[in-house]
């Protein structure tokens, strides 16, 4: 018959602080301590879940009652204390649950134990989990004993939430911070596992555990312990994403590939099959903004070591990384914190989602004006047109078979007319009038500028297309001018141009992002309502299509005027000017 099954987080539990795992900084200062014989009288280890805090309370224990300690500051695990604690017989240590255990009796019974001196060893070490679910009145009968307990008393409460326990605690104990465990950290100690057990594992799949385990090694090696009993022995790393129910960021790979060709149909489809999975939509949106923080930290080699997971994984994000912006980065991940925040309250999610995966494909896609260019295309790669009975001011300008004296007076007539302008990117497009003709020059025959499509020139590349997009520099001062230009030629949208005047915008993170706060999430709908015309106006007026304006509402009450009904006005008169009412009522006006 075999052994009786043991799960891995109490088999592989750390008993030295040798195998403690991820905090090496933490379990020196404490060797260093108990070598030292500088102990004190209350230690106060603190972190999240599953890193360490009551293993190395224990493991602390075990090590100062020690009759043998080795010369790197560990139990030798021979002595008869270390063999009574190893086997859970050692009178030494006592262990309370303050999360079940929180009453005054519970800490007037703990006081009484700490009158009973050892009766073998040195020290009676008193483990506290949990401490800060003790009552109000339990933190104040715990008071005394912890400022001044016997020589041989030492204290070692532990928790997950510090900020609960109250400054007298605090300022009683020395505090430990235990930090997260790494996810390679974890990955390493996996692999020790699948070792020992005869366990054969990928390491994508490890890693994927250890990024579920969120820095606890003791949900780490428990989700190991179910994918290992799922797989029999060989875990996948497909079989730990069924196990788990995760998101394989190749999902998200093909997402920002999507966004970078503009293809809203393919977006669409891919979030499509993520539901069919049975993945829920916030938790999706959370992870596509997780996968471009990834993104955004591998484009860098200085932030590229934030990056938790195996060089297989950092090497395609550092890959796909190459082909974005930070610009894109930063409005990635602000459309999704966008819809992470708005999730709860949309009445409808899927919509939203959607929404937010067509704004994330335009990021990179030509600007509407960008459209129109295909059509030039096709234009020019017609057959030239048949030509036309030339006009009196074209029959003057030199033909290329007049007779080679005429070159001189071509020539020098080039020479001294001036240069044509270049022309203004809007020029470029299909809506735009045909260049006029240079002036005249004085003694000249008149430089004629015929816009006609040759057939030769091949058709604009993408890029050419995007480089038509205005980009002017513009101040403040002008942009502001063209704000209260369109609040001038719109006096019919009185609640718009109102919150116009008095919610100006500011300079935000760029030279072309602005950001306009008002007052309340009304006025942000009707300015949102009008974004598309207002941007356009002010594009135009600046001549930079780059310009960004973000709508946001104010997190304090912003003074605003009332907007008034026309009766109101009226009444507002009268008060004024009490001779407004017999102006009424002797021409019949029916204002009152």
């Amino acid at each position: 018959m075999s052994d009786k099954y043991i799960v891995s987080a109490r088999k592989y539990r750390p008993s030295t602080f040798r195998s403690v795992v991820g905090q090496q900084s933490l379990t020196h200062t404490l060797k260093t301590a108990i070598a030292s014989g500088r102990l004190a009288h209350a230690y106060l280890f603190c972190g999240p879940r599953g890193v360490g805090k009551t293993t190395c309370a224990r493991i602390f224990a075990k090590t100062i009652n020690c009759e043998h300690p080795t010369p790197e500051g560990e139990a030798c695990n021979e002595c008869t204390s270390c063999k009574a604690f190893n086997e859970q017989r050692s009178y030494n240590i006592n262990e309370l649950d303050a999360a079940s255990n929180n009453s005054v009796d519970n800490i007037r019974d703990l006081t009484e134990q700490v009158r009973i001196p050892p009766q073998t060893g040195r020290y009676r070490v008193f483990i506290i989990d949990e401490v800060h679910m003790l009552s109000q009145a339990a933190f104040n009968a715990f008071l005394k004993t912890l400022e001044e307990p016997p020589e041989y008393a030492i204290y070692d409460p532990a928790t997950t939430e510090k900020q609960k326990v109250i400054p007298t605690i605090l300022s009683r104990c020395q505090i430990y911070d235990f930090a997260r465990i790494t996810v390679p950290d974890i990955v390493q100690q996996l692999q020790y596992v699948c070792e020992q057990e005869s366990i054969e594992a990928e390491p994508a799949a490890l890693n994927v555990i250890a990024q579920k385990a969120d820095g606890a090694m003791r949900d780490a090696l428990s989700i190991f312990d179910q994918v290992a009993a799922s797989t029999q022995g060989h875990i996948t790393y497909q079989s730990a994403l069924e196990n788990l129910n995760v998101l394989d960021y190749d999902y998200y790979f093909r997402l920002v590939d999507t966004f970078l060709g503009g293809n809203v149909n393919e977006a669409l489809l891919i979030y499509k099959e993520i539901r069919d999975k049975g993945f829920d939509s916030q938790f999706f949106i959370n992870g596509l903004a997780q996968h471009m923080r990834d993104l955004m930290v591998a484009s860098t080699p200085q932030t590229r070591k934030l990056l938790e997971m195996n060089d297989e994984v950092a090497q395609r994000y550092g890959q796909q990384s190459a082909k974005l912006s930070p610009a894109f980065y930063y409005r990635a991940l602000d459309l999704c914190n966008t819809c992470d925040l708005n999730y709860r309250n949309a009445s409808s999610k899927q919509l939203l989602v959607e929404l937010t995966l067509i704004k994330l494909c335009q990021l990179v896609t030509p600007q509407p004006q960008q459209a129109a260019q295909p059509p030039i295309q096709k234009i020019a790669a017609q057959p030239a047109a048949q030509p036309r009975p030339a006009t009196p001011s074209q029959a003057s300008q030199p033909q290329a078979s007049q007779p080679q004296a005429a070159a001189p007076q071509a020539t020098q007539s080039a020479q001294s007319a001036p240069p044509p302008a270049a022309p203004h990117p809007a020029a470029t497009r299909p809506a735009a009038p045909a260049p006029r003709p240079a002036p005249r020059a004085a003694g000249n025959a008149p430089r004629i500028m015929v816009n006609v499509p040759n057939p030769t020139v091949a058709a604009p590349a993408p890029a050419a297309v995007a480089a038509t997009l205005r980009n002017e520099p513009f101040t403040g001062e002008q942009l502001m001018e063209a704000w209260n230009g369109y609040i001038n030629a719109h006096p019919q949208e009185r609640a718009l141009v109102t919150t116009m005047s008095y919610s100006q915008p500011k300079r935000g993170d760029s030279d072309v992002h602005y950001v306009m706060t008002v007052g309340s999430p009304t006025e942000q709908k009707n300015v949102e309502e009008h974004k598309t015309e207002l941007m356009k106006f002010l594009c135009d007026a600046v001549k930079n299509d780059s310009l960004m304006l973000d709508v946001k509402v104010s997190e304090v009450p912003i003074d605003t005027p009332k907007i008034l009904s026309p009766r109101e006005v009226v009444e507002q008169i009268k008060q004024h000017n009490p001779n407004f009412t017999h102006f009424i009522k002797d021409f019949d006006l029916g204002l009152a």
